[in-house]
């Protein structure tokens, strides 16, 4: 019998499949003042010339940290690889000074150090995604292709026939990818837009076509926005927007209102901010959570920190629209959910799964949007 319809989905994973330990805490500011101090030590790494006083903050950084601020030395979570030259001075495997005068004499990369597997949190992710029974789905905070292939062998029954993942920019090895039941055709990507140095996108907008079984081509566009955490807020919102507005430029090469086109993903602010503005008034293009649920944004959360905010999407072009069927999240693997949502008279009640007993085995802290349409 002929599929009649099929699902999209967007589900941010929370890099469960190989997450760095800079993320693995409840409380994320934490995590957020560790990026940062890594992200001033990278700025000193990249110095022509290393003062002794850059000498002396590498060193006391990577080394001690700052024990009475509960500032942990950094190599808890980073290694540095060393490729040509010497950054340090060693007795042993123990560092003891900065060997290079400047950037000019060692080359190295900045890696940073996994997190132990939570196989119950493995599977609970898993759970999400077999609930949820996407065909075609965007997958944030993935590592690589061959971990998704092996997540969806080991864990998903091989519901997947077809994946992708392209390395983007984010030096953690955090992606955006793709499960797909369906064939894939053309696969283009956006990780190199920008000037120089200065790339548009922190991770990359993969655009993915997909061969529908109707003989329609899907054309998905992947995203990870750049967050709200550490650093400037205004400098974060600018970010943000600049990739809402480079979004909105590669949705000029499509029809939408002809073309069946999908943009989902984390996009890390809600539907009426000012940075995702240009992106939310692209003509042609629905909130399928707003189709749903109009005029009821409190239904449409899809994460939680300090208030119930919706932050992940699957945004449709006007021929899915006129096909869309209905909508929801699965928000089932976030952790302590029945305590998020009881007694809210503004959101309704809700249960975790019973597998999921403490935030390091939740699924994700954020919901998995899905969305069915007729073929």
């Amino acid at each position: 019998m002929p599929q009649t319809q099929f699902r999209v989905a967007s589900f941010n994973v929370e890099n469960l499949f190989e997450r760095p330990k800079v993320f693995n805490f409840q409380d994320k500011s934490v995590g957020d003042a560790i990026l940062k101090r890594i992200g001033e030590f990278r700025k000193i790494l990249k110095k022509t010339s290393y003062t002794a006083a850059d000498k002396t903050k590498l060193l006391k950084e990577f080394n001690t940290g700052t024990p009475a601020n509960n500032e942990p030395p950094l190599k808890e979570f980073i290694n540095i690889r060393e490729d040509r030259g010497k950054l340090w001075k060693k007795s042993g495997w123990a560092i003891t000074g900065v060997k290079a005068s400047g950037s000019g004499d060692w080359d190295g990369t900045v890696e940073f150090k996994k997190a132990k597997f939570n196989e119950i949190g493995r599977e609970n992710t898993a759970k999400v995604i077999k609930k949820v029974k996407a065909d075609v789905a965007c997958i944030v905070e993935a590592d690589n292709r061959p971990g998704l292939k092996s997540f969806d062998t080991d864990l998903l029954s091989s519901t997947y026939r077809y994946e992708m993942l392209l390395d983007g920019n984010d030096q953690r090895g955090i992606d955006v990818g793709l499960y797909s039941k369906f064939p894939l055709g053309g696969i283009w990507t956006h990780m190199f837009d920008g000037t120089g140095n200065s790339k548009t996108f922190s991770r990359d907008c993969p655009e993915y076509e997909v061969k529908l079984p109707n003989g329609q081509n899907l054309y998905v566009l992947c995203n990870h926005l750049k967050s709200k955490g550490y650093g400037v807020q205004a400098t974060s919102n600018a970010r943000r927007k600049k990739q809402a507005e480079a979004i909105a430029k590669i949705l000029q090469d499509y029809d939408l209102s002809s073309d069946w086109v999908v943009v989902a993903g984390d996009m890390n602010d809600t539907p009426n901010s000012a940075p995702l503005k240009p992106l939310m008034d692209v003509p042609n293009l629905f909130d399928v959570l707003e189709l749903q649920y109009p005029g009821q944004p409190n239904k449409r959360w899809t994460y939680h920190y300090n208030s119930f905010e919706q932050i992940d999407y699957v945004l449709v072009s006007k021929p899915l629209k006129d096909n869309f069927i209905k909508a929801g999240i699965e928000r089932r693997g976030m952790h302590d959910l029945k305590n998020l949502t009881s007694g809210n008279p503004n959101i309704d009640d809700e249960t975790q799964f019973d597998t999921v007993t403490h935030w390091t085995n939740a699924a994700s802290d954020h919901g998995a949007v899905w969305a069915d349409f007729s073929l």
